[in-house]
């Protein structure tokens, strides 16, 4: 069987939800087209509300899309449904799990749904890789926060889907559990599975992500590869660090200026029409004596304000 070049493919996608007594019509996506490479990590940004939930719904099929196309590994979601549904596994924001379940008795039955027989099963295998193999008889009501967010993640790999969708999957969880979690869904990146990822923790879809779309008001606003993406600002940031810590940043005509940890500060400056020399005269003129400074290039966060502020 040939493998599919996108494993995710949407063309003109639209989704409008219809007026009500007491609510206008509300366009959630308005035409999206995005191709989301086979075997990535992709991450799918954007701020509250400008349709990245809606768009997963519709993979989902928990959501009926308006007009347009999906293709998911290949099925059209119209034509074969079901096939489509099961190429996918979807991690969501909530924890849908019974409290009265053992992890174990929650993923047979969630492999019993998507008629994996039982002698392919994975059940132990999946609970041992996410660290809750010691919990697989414990009720789900007994487990921590983090340790449901990892049960989450297991329950959407029962059917072997080659794409796992993760809608938020590291909210609220501490930072040796964000760790390990990340490591695990590295190490099925590695095995082909391709990884479909929204999150706030910006840092983390700069670090982990092959490519990034940043959707806006139901529109993508930029689909690029991570490091192209964060070559679209020309500015970078010079950090200076005074003899004497500063209270306050100064206000330097032209620039902006930002305090930071330890009375240092940020001045950004435009790399077309500014240098760093400028902004060094510019503190002296200031009559600050500098100690130490070192330049920043831009973020995602900065790509990220940028292009959603608007």
């Amino acid at each position: 069987m040939t493998l599919p070049d996108y494993a995710i493919e949407a063309e003109n996608l639209v989704k409008t939800y219809p007026a009500t007594k007491t609510t206008p019509e509300m366009k959630a996506i308005k035409g999206i087209d995005l191709k989301i490479p086979r075997g990535s990590i992709f991450g799918l940004l954007g701020p509250n509300g400008a349709g990245k939930s809606t768009f997963i719904n519709i993979l989902a099929g928990l959501t009926k899309k308006t007009s347009g196309t999906v293709r998911i590994w290949g099925r059209d979601i119209d034509e074969r449904p079901r096939d489509a549904r099961a190429a996918i596994g979807v991690v969501p924001q909530e924890i849908a799990a019974d409290p009265f379940f053992t992890p174990k008795e929650s993923l047979e039955v969630q492999a019993g749904m998507y008629g994996v027989p039982k002698s392919e099963r994975r059940t132990m295998e999946l609970l041992t890789a996410l660290g809750l193999g010691d919990k697989a008889d414990a009720y789900v009501r007994q487990l921590s926060g983090g340790m449901k967010r990892r049960l989450m993640v297991a329950k959407a790999m029962t059917h072997n889907p080659p794409v796992l969708i993760l809608d938020e999957p590291t909210a609220g969880v501490d930072v040796e559990l964000r760790r390990q979690l990340w490591a695990y869904v590295v190490e099925l990146n590695r095995k082909g599975v391709t990884i479909v990822l929204t999150t706030h923790y910006l840092e983390e879809a700069q670090e982990l992500c092959d490519q990034i779309a940043i959707v806006n008001k139901g529109q993508v606003v930029a689909c690029e590869p991570t490091a192209q993406l964060l070559t679209r600002l020309d500015t970078r940031n010079v950090v200076v660090t005074p003899e004497e810590p500063l209270q306050a940043a100064p206000e330097l005509a032209g620039f902006e200026t930002r305090l930071r940890n330890g009375g240092a500060f940020a001045v950004s400056y435009k790399t077309g029409q500014s240098s760093v020399e400028q902004v060094l005269a510019a503190v002296r003129a200031q009559g600050l004596h500098i100690k130490d400074i070192s330049t920043e290039d831009p973020n995602l966060e900065d790509v990220f304000v940028s292009l959603t502020s608007a």
